[in-house]
């Protein structure tokens, strides 16, 4: 299993059994020109290449619900705490296939903290879309990635150029269950001196919705 997981529906309890890998990821512009030499220097391996278009759903009140829409399901992942060195852990919580039933699609809002009137029995993608707008409580973002996976002494990462609503940023992270070794890959990335922050945040700070 690699970085990039297949795209297939889970349910909540499924979604429970993974083990969560903590991140420190970081945003920003020249990311890469510091990033790509240092990771050559420490002889890291490409394993993967991947674009994909995504749309996340950014709430108002929280930043601890990740919540996003990619290759048709509804995927969503709980913060459940932070490391020592404050490092993030997202738990899943699962994905899942529109039509989303609405017991499913309620436990997923209201980890959004959005009020939204339920009134149908599932929702498919564009009746999800289109309850949205019926709330300030939240907002839909397009995103689009473009990702580069690759390993430092056994250590996931990646480097990518995101577009959030068409802007561009670059972005790098390094994850694991093994929080000592991550923190040697990043210190060999020469990015621990950047500020940890997830896409839920970097989101909203492209489209002006900070907490």
């Amino acid at each position: 299993m690699t970085v990039y997981d297949a795209n297939q529906a889970t349910s909540a309890e499924d979604a429970e059994k993974v083990v969560p890998r903590a991140e420190f990821r970081v945003f920003g512009q020249g990311i890469l020109d510091i990033v790509k030499p240092a990771m050559w220097k420490s002889q890291a391996t490409l394993f993967k290449v991947r674009q994909s278009g995504e749309t996340y759903i950014l709430s108002r009140h929280t930043n601890e619900a990740n919540v996003k829409i990619r290759d048709g399901l509804l995927d969503i992942k709980i913060k459940v705490g932070e490391t020592d060195n404050g490092y993030e852990i997202f738990q899943p919580r699962g994905k899942f296939q529109f039509p989303v039933k609405k017991d499913e699609l309620a436990t997923i809002l209201e980890n959004l903290k959005a009020k939204v009137e339920l009134i149908q029995d599932s929702y498919s993608f564009d009746e999800f879309i289109d309850l949205l707008k019926t709330t300030n409580d939240v907002v839909s973002v397009a995103v689009h990635k473009e990702r580069y996976g690759f390993t430092v002494d056994g250590v996931i990462c990646e480097y990518g150029k995101i577009q959030f609503n068409g802007a561009m940023i670059e972005t790098t992270c390094v994850e694991s269950e093994d929080y000592g070794a991550m923190e040697q890959v990043i210190e060999k990335l020469e990015i621990s001196g950047f500020e940890n922050i997830n896409y839920l945040k970097a989101a909203k700070r492209v489209v002006g919705m900070e907490l």
